[in-house]
């Protein structure tokens, strides 16, 4: 059920414009073969169509200036980053949640890159790895999916150490690597740390009250049931932690279902509700929560 917004883009949502010139990088050697969650791919020069399924990767390639190689994108929560507009109003919009396997297809993908696997995974709901195999199609799922993380078990699956943003700018990186534009990830990279760092002193110079403790609530499949909420070692888990603020849901797996009863026993300082434009479930409206 993760079709939330990536750190990807909680850090990255910014500036797409790199002045550096090419070529002070090796340039990629093809052929170029990768491993994404235990899945290998050999790809012979720089894909010229690629499908995203996943709202992070697409701003991902927009951030590295690579929407001309682009012939489709699904998979969203929110609109688009403002800074993107442009670039993302020329590419094909297959759904705003899963796409099928046929219409993957149909766009004719030299490379297809998936945010999760529980998009394209052993179940997964576009298709399998396999499925693409037969199809002549190589996947890539980014590694902030598939390092540090468990997703045997669930759909969301269980980070096993905490989330590190480096993961982002691994993604970017092999993302460059992927096109040969290994200049600009260096740069796109270089401009999200300076602001992960400056974001964080900020917040530190707030000087918040100790013993703070929160919960992170992102959807409810059904307001009468029990809410999806952050677990430890992800992305909001990170954030508190980063914070000295103790996540009060202690669940492995990254987005558990919580009893609220669970949640008011803890009695935490504070609930975090998303906002969302996503409408998969009622509770995805922020009015609703």
């Amino acid at each position: 059920m993760m079709l939330k917004r990536s750190p990807a883009l909680a850090l990255a949502g910014l500036c797409a414009s790199f002045g550096a010139s090419q070529g002070a990088l090796a340039a990629t050697g093809y052929p170029l073969t990768l491993e994404s969650c235990g899945h290998a791919i050999t790809l012979d020069k720089a894909p010229e169509r690629v499908v995203t399924i996943g709202q992070a990767p697409t701003e991902m390639l927009y951030l590295l200036g690579l929407d001309d190689h682009m012939v489709g994108t699904s998979l969203w929560v929110n609109p688009v980053l403002e800074a993107f507009e442009e670039q993302d109003a020329a590419v094909e919009r297959l759904s705003d949640n899963a796409p099928s396997f046929e219409s993957v297809l149909a766009k004719k993908p030299d490379l297809v890159i998936s945010a999760y696997e529980w998009m394209v995974g052993p179940a997964g709901a576009v298709g399998t790895p396999e499925m693409f195999d037969d199809a002549g199609v190589p996947v890539w799922t980014l590694p902030t999916e598939c390092l540090g993380k468990d997703n045997r078990q669930s759909m969301d699956g269980a980070r096993e150490r905490l989330f590190d943003p480096a993961l982002v700018y691994q993604s970017l990186n092999e993302l460059a690597e992927i096109f040969d534009v290994a200049e600009r990830g260096e740069t796109a990279v270089a401009e999200l740390e300076a602001r992960e760092t400056a974001a964080i002193e900020a917040a530190r110079a707030l000087d918040l009250p100790n013993e703070l403790s929160g919960v992170f609530w992102y959807s409810s499949a059904d307001l009468r049931i029990d809410p999806y909420v952050a677990g430890v070692n992800g992305v909001p888990d990170w954030m508190m932690a980063t914070l000295g603020i103790h996540n009060v849901v202690r669940a492995r797996e990254e987005w558990p279902t919580v009893g609220w009863e669970s949640v008011a026993r803890a009695n935490p300082t504070f609930i975090a509700a998303a906002r969302m434009d996503r409408r998969r479930f009622p509770a995805d409206d922020i009015a609703v929560k």
